[in-house]
C-alpha cells in the first residue's frame, strides 16, 4: 500500500514539474536567464 502511495506522489510531482517547465518556456524565461548570464560573465571579465 505504501508503495502505491509513493510512486502517486512521484508522478506528481513529476507532473508539476513538467507543468511548470513548460510555463517558464512559453513566458520565455530560457531566453532571460541566458542574457542576464552572459551580461554578468562579461561584467566580471571586464568587457562590459
Amino acid at each position: 500500500m505504501k508503495r502505491n502511495k509513493t510512486g502517486l506522489i512521484r508522478i506528481c510531482v513529476l507532473a508539476a514539474a513538467l507543468l511548470l517547465i513548460a510555463a517558464g518556456i512559453q513566458q520565455r524565461q530560457p531566453e532571460m536567464v541566458l542574457q542576464k548570464a552572459v551580461h554578468i560573465c562579461l561584467e566580471c571579465i571586464g568587457i562590459g
